[in-house]
């Protein structure tokens, strides 16, 4: 995942700037330039708390036991926070990748009319399915392979003493199944983080090359919220997960600072840089199409399907309605913030 995250701060850049077609930009005046500089310092600072508290809130199930994953509250927010991912997906990032890869400056020459931002949402989409898959397998495999070899050395020491360690034996039966849904929240907050990743840094991007702060003022606000929400949802998976205490720290860190660091580079490449020319809206479409494939099928798969197939919820009706209610905040929420971002 770090070296994913490398290469899109230090390369995506680089490409993005080095090749200048179709329209240039006009507006270019100085004032402009130092006004909406200060805007971006300003989304920079208000982006990485907002990022930060949501991302943190579902961590907090350690101090507020009302906050625990096995709780209603935490139930709430990871099906806000699944709605809210969904949104990301359909709404916010599928529309941009279809807009670039159907840009008019890349011409009728490139795939003509090839769906390519849906052909590489797909391909994303499997592609996850089948590292879940193989990775779970993997697990599973050599999981039975040493249970069986315990079995197999109790057995031995039964014959040998003459009695049974039934502590040992009951205890490797209680856990059965708990290692395989750990690996699974693992590979889920993972993978998620990466499809999360990718997004923030093209919109971080996008924002620090801007030079109009009528367009910058709004996103600020938009962009703070949607960090925030997105946050939750990813919270929620890391804390389900049970990393130790220096990855969590990682990936919180990573999430809260990837679109502040994505501005950052925007305003460095703010001068060479054009959004038009046929390498930006390959790339950035390209990443866009397979993140919002990531996000959608993480979102109705992995967090859904998951969480609607709890037998906690799965026996309650008031959990049910709770839970349709908040996957309907979570999409209207995030559905109305594409207004502005």
């Amino acid at each position: 995942m770090k070296f994913i995250f490398l290469l899109l701060v230090f390369i995506f850049p680089v490409n993005i700037a080095a090749e200048c077609t179709c329209q240039q930009s006009t507006n270019t005046n100085h004032y402009n330039k130092n006004q909406a500089l200060r805007f971006k310092l300003i989304a920079i600072a208000s982006i990485l708390i907002a990022g930060a508290t949501g991302v943190c809130i579902p961590q907090f199930g350690k101090i507020f036991e009302s906050l625990r994953p096995e709780s209603t509250v935490f139930l709430a927010v990871k099906f806000f926070a699944a709605g809210v991912i969904l949104a990301t997906g359909f709404v916010h990032v599928f529309p941009d990748a279809n807009e670039s890869l159907e840009n008019p400056c890349l011409g009728d020459t490139a795939w003509g009319d090839f769906p390519m931002g849906y052909f590489v949402a797909m391909v994303a989409a499997v592609a996850v399915m089948m590292v879940e898959t193989v990775v779970a397998s993997v697990f599973n495999r050599s999981h039975c392979n040493n249970k069986a070899a315990e079995h197999v050395a109790g057995d031995e020491e039964k014959q040998e003493t003459g009695h049974m360690h039934v502590h040992a034996l009951s205890s490797h039966g209680h856990a059965a199944g708990s290692p395989e849904l750990l690996l699974r929240h693992r590979i889920i907050s993972q993978v998620l983080e990466i499809g999360i990743i990718i997004h923030s840094v093209i919109i971080g991007i996008s924002l620090g090359v801007s030079i109009h702060p009528k367009t910058i003022k709004p996103l600020i606000v938009a962009l703070s919220f949607h960090q925030m929400f997105e946050g939750m949802g990813l919270g929620s998976c890391i804390t389900e997960a049970e990393f130790n205490i220096g990855t969590v720290a990682t990936m919180l860190l990573f999430y809260s600072f990837t679109t502040p660091l994505g501005i950052v580079i925007g305003i460095a490449i703010s001068n060479t840089y054009e959004e038009k020319s046929r390498i930006a809206l390959i790339i950035q479409g390209i990443l866009n199409a397979a993140s919002a494939g990531i996000l959608v099928y993480m979102a109705l798969v992995d967090l859904l399907a998951m969480g609607f197939m709890k037998s906690k919820v799965q026996t309650s009706s008031r959990l049910q309605i709770l839970a349709f209610i908040s996957i309907l905040l979570g999409l209207g929420c995030m559905s109305l913030l594409a207004k502005w971002a």
